[in-house]
């Protein structure tokens, strides 16, 4: 409700899934400097900045085209002083600082049927960004003591728990996403870092109760951020 998406020149557009990760994932209260991975149109930095005013958010792009919509989404709101889009590839940038948080909306799919769009290929597909190379990437960028914020589908959530799993890393928290009550997950955010307790909380959330109605917790969840709740 405080800020717009511009979304024409990104592969991937504004999703439920992704705005849920924005509006459920945790922000530290002594957290400072937050890192968005593959920001696209800059919808979750977007998100934490408005819930916290604390936070100065750096948000990297390797896509040319949504690095620029995404500087221009955070220009016109009204956080423009603590967020910057970069254009570049995780897997090389010289970041010059550590990161509190990472919150990333990976590509998705490894071994999937690719279309005829680059860009959406490269945004959807794990071509450019294998999830070794993410948590390669969070190892490098995240202060000790720092987390990530993923989201996943069920299947790719379990490949991307058994890396974590193999290269020490910890789950901390779990949002199972069911589209409607009676259907199966079908997006989990995994909350994870190399210091957290190693305890897993696991929450589920349905999105809705009929075809054009949100569930009472998913009304609650993305109020702040819809203006048709």
């Amino acid at each position: 409700k405080q800020f717009t998406v511009q979304q024409d020149r990104c592969a991937m557009k504004v999703s439920t899934d992704a705005c849920i990760q924005g509006a459920w994932t945790p922000i530290a209260g002594d957290a400072r400097y937050v890192l968005d991975i593959g920001a696209g149109t800059g919808l979750l930095s977007l998100m934490l900045a408005q819930r916290n005013s604390d936070i100065f958010i750096d948000a990297i792009e390797l896509d040319k085209q949504a690095a620029q919509q995404a500087q221009e989404n955070f220009s016109a709101s009204p956080w423009a002083t603590r967020m910057n889009a970069i254009c570049g590839d995780i897997k090389g940038h010289p970041f010059s600082r550590k990161y509190d948080m990472v919150i990333c909306n990976p590509p998705f799919f490894q071994n999937s049927l690719l279309g005829n769009n680059e860009e959406r290929n490269n945004a959807r597909h794990t071509i450019t960004l294998s999830y070794n190379d993410l948590l390669i990437a969070l190892d490098n960028v995240l202060d000790e003591k720092g987390f990530a914020s993923v989201l996943l589908p069920p299947t790719e959530q379990e490949a991307w728990a058994y890396l974590l799993r193999q290269s020490g890393w910890r789950i901390h928290r779990r949002l199972f996403i069911k589209p409607k009550a009676d259907s199966v997950p079908n997006r989990v955010v995994t909350i994870c870092s190399k210091t957290m307790p190693e305890e897993v909380i696991d929450e589920q959330l349905v999105i809705y109760a009929s075809q054009n109605e949100y569930t009472p917790g998913a009304a609650d969840l993305l109020k702040p951020f819809y203006l048709k709740l």
